[in-house]
C-alpha cells in the first residue's frame, strides 16, 4: 500500500529579517562604490600633473615650505564649478628607469618603489591641502587600506563631484610606465577637460632654451606638429592616450605667481597642445 501524505500543516515561512544596518563608513564606501557620476557641463574637471622635483628642492627631498606654497596655490583655484584630480611623480625621492638602466636592480623592482615614492609624496601634499581646509582624498593603485583608498574610477568619480580634490598615486599599480602615462590614463578615466602639466620651465620651445639663447616658445601647437618637431612634451604613451581622447594639454611654470590660477581658467599660459592636423 501506498505511505499516506502527511495532512500536518507546515509553519508559516517567518518574516524575512531586516537588514542588518550598515555603518556609516559601510553606507559611504557602497554609494561611492555604485554610484555613477554625470560630469556637468557647467563644471570644470582638471587633471594636474605635478613632477616629484617640484616638492623638493636643493637639499631636501620634500620641502615643507615648497609643499604648504603649493597647497595654498592648489586652494586659491578651486570653486564650487571646478573638480580637480592630481598625479604627483616621485623623482625627488627614487626614479626607477635610471636604476634599472645601470644595472643596478631589476627594472620591476626599481619602478615598484618609485610607485612608492609617489605614495609618499601624495600624502604629503593631501596633509597639507587638509590643513588648508581643503578636502582631500588619495586613491592608490596598489593597496594599501593603512595608508589610502584602493583607485576605484566611481569612487574616484563621486570624489570629485563632492568638491574632493583626488590625488591619484603609485601610479597605475604596474612598471614600465611613467607617472606622466598616469596623468594621461587617470584624465581620460575621469573625462578631464585638459591635463595641466606644471613644470619648472614656462611652456614647450622650439629647441633647448638653456643652451639655446634664441629659442622660441610656441604659446600654442597641435599634436601632430609636436610629432613632427620631435618635441619631447611627455613619453610617447602619455602623449598617444592625450591625442586619442582629444585632451589637451598646458605645460607651464608652476613657479611662476598667477600661472596655476590661469590655466586652470583656460587663459593663455605656456604652451596649449591642442588636437589639428
Amino acid at each position: 500500500m501506498p505511505a499516506r501524505r502527511s495532512t500536518k500543516k507546515l509553519p508559516a515561512p517567518s518574516p524575512r529579517p531586516a537588514s542588518v544596518p550598515r555603518s556609516p563608513s559601510e553606507r559611504q564606501s557602497h554609494r561611492d562604490d555604485a554610484y555613477t557620476p554625470l560630469h556637468s557641463p557647467k563644471t570644470r574637471r582638471l587633471l594636474l600633473k605635478l613632477s616629484g622635483e617640484t616638492l623638493g628642492d636643493s637639499s631636501n627631498h620634500l620641502s615643507h615650505p615648497i609643499i604648504l606654497r603649493l597647497a595654498h596655490q592648489i586652494k586659491g583655484i578651486l570653486s564650487p564649478t571646478l573638480q580637480l584630480g592630481i598625479v604627483i611623480g616621485g623623482g625627488n625621492i627614487w626614479r626607477g628607469a635610471p636604476a634599472a638602466d645601470e644595472g643596478q636592480m631589476d627594472r620591476n623592482t626599481a619602478d615598484y618603489m618609485g610607485m612608492l615614492a609617489t605614495v609618499i609624496n601624495s600624502l604629503a601634499l593631501q596633509d597639507a591641502l587638509e590643513n588648508a581646509g581643503v578636502e582631500t582624498r588619495v586613491l592608490t593603485a596598489i593597496e594599501m587600506k593603512n595608508v589610502a583608498e584602493p583607485f576605484i574610477r566611481r569612487r574616484a568619480l563621486r570624489h570629485l563631484e563632492k568638491g574632493r580634490v583626488v590625488i591619484f598615486a603609485a601610479g597605475t599599480g604596474h612598471p614600465f610606465f611613467s607617472t606622466d602615462t598616469t596623468a594621461a590614463l587617470r584624465a581620460s578615466e575621469i573625462g578631464a577637460d585638459a591635463l595641466l602639466k606644471a613644470t619648472k620651465v614656462d611652456g614647450i620651445y622650439d629647441s633647448d632654451p638653456r643652451t639655446n639663447p634664441r629659442a622660441q616658445r610656441f604659446q600654442t601647437i597641435t599634436y601632430g606638429d609636436a610629432l613632427r618637431r620631435r618635441l619631447q612634451i611627455m613619453d610617447s604613451t602619455a602623449f598617444s592616450l592625450c591625442m586619442d581622447n582629444k585632451i589637451p594639454i598646458v605645460v607651464f611654470d608652476v613657479f611662476r605667481e598667477g600661472n596655476l590660477r590661469a590655466a586652470a581658467e583656460g587663459r593663455p599660459v605656456g604652451t596649449r597642445v591642442i588636437a589639428g592636423d
